[in-house]
């Protein structure tokens, strides 16, 4: 039901546009506030038992979009997605790391991470188009029913995982410095944080700019999201045959989002081809950037890095679209 939920509240359910718009906003907001604090949640508790439970809210939020009813109905599925999605920001790239160190298999998680990212986005594509069909042929309540289906897979995947066992960083053998609780608030924490914040967040206006176009039909704007899509995607491919380089290559790929956006305000007619070139980059930056956070903390903080990068990505994204809408209205 991606991309159609919004069209259930307003039409189906028959909650304004601005009330559907304001309170999805605020439930962006409940999943910023919540990411660090379920990062400990995953930290202290497992992270296993972490994803086990965002899976089940993710059940619950989905059976709520169904069949919740007006403002309030909406208000909790908000609720729940947020916090379904926050316990399972994190925990699911540490759980990954650590079987892959569990299974001396540490210069695998990149890749592995890669391929997943890209998967994940190829896979967005088909369910996108895939909705559309489903609910064109047999309504929205078939939509749901699947999407509460493949809710509840999630949660049997989660289920069946196995969490691996601590990991002592005084037995590497390789020469990174083991990491400890303060990495989490470091100068190098933040150079590896930040750079691909901030391209997330050019990608993200750019693909905002160019959905709103005056001159774009539905048909067009499907086809343009697909593509943005498959252009992450393609990214995040040739980041599981890219070395990880640390804060330094994420600086670069940062200048090069930068680079592209200042040439689409000199030369109008490359913007289209910016914002496939911006996707492209934040589909390498972030497989990247989560190889370098797992390999400089420790285990006992690895969830709470990851969910501080998802609450810095968000908290800078929050910023920039409120000035794409403005370039939009001036345009």
């Amino acid at each position: 039901m991606h991309g159609l939920y919004l069209l259930w509240w307003v039409s189906e359910k028959q909650v304004s546009p601005a009330v559907v718009a304001s309170i999805l906003a605020a439930g962006n907001l409940a999943l910023m506030v919540c990411e660090v604090p379920t990062g400990w949640f995953a930290d202290r508790f497992g992270h296993r038992a972490s994803l086990i439970l965002g899976s089940a809210l993710q059940v619950v939020g989905m059976l709520w979009c169904w069949l919740g009813v007006g403002v309030p109905g909406l208000t909790i599925a908000c609720i729940l997605v947020a916090l379904a999605d926050a316990f399972r920001s994190g925990a699911n790239q540490a759980l990954v790391y650590r079987s892959c160190v569990a299974l001396d298999r540490e210069q695998d998680f990149q890749a592995i991470e890669a391929r997943s990212n890209a998967g994940e986005l190829c896979g967005l594509v088909a369910l996108v188009l895939g909705g559309g069909a489903i609910v064109s042929l047999w309504g929205f309540h078939t939509g749901w029913i699947l999407e509460t289906v493949l809710a509840a897979a999630g949660l049997a995947i989660a289920c069946a995982m196995t969490e691996p066992p601590p990991h002592h960083e005084e037995d590497d053998e390789d020469d990174r410095p083991a990491a400890g609780r303060g990495t989490l608030l470091s100068w190098r924490m933040a150079f590896l944080i930040l750079p691909a914040a901030a391209l997330g967040s050019l990608a993200g206006a750019a693909t905002f700019l160019a959905q709103t176009s005056n001159d774009s039909s539905t048909l067009g704007i499907t086809a343009l999201v697909a593509v943005i899509t498959l252009a992450e995607a393609a990214g995040c491919a040739l980041a599981a045959r890219t070395a990880e380089r640390g804060a330094r290559q994420q600086a670069l790929l940062v200048t090069a989002g930068a680079g592209l956006c200042a040439l689409a305000l000199v030369f109008p007619v490359v913007f289209p081809a910016s914002v496939l070139g911006l996707s492209f980059l934040i589909g390498l930056a972030e497989p990247l950037r989560a190889t370098a956070i797992q390999r400089l903390v420790s285990d006992d903080v690895r969830a709470r890095a990851v969910s501080l990068a998802s609450a810095c990505d968000m908290a800078i994204a929050t910023i920039s679209l409120p000035v794409a809408g403005r370039a939009t209205s001036r345009r």
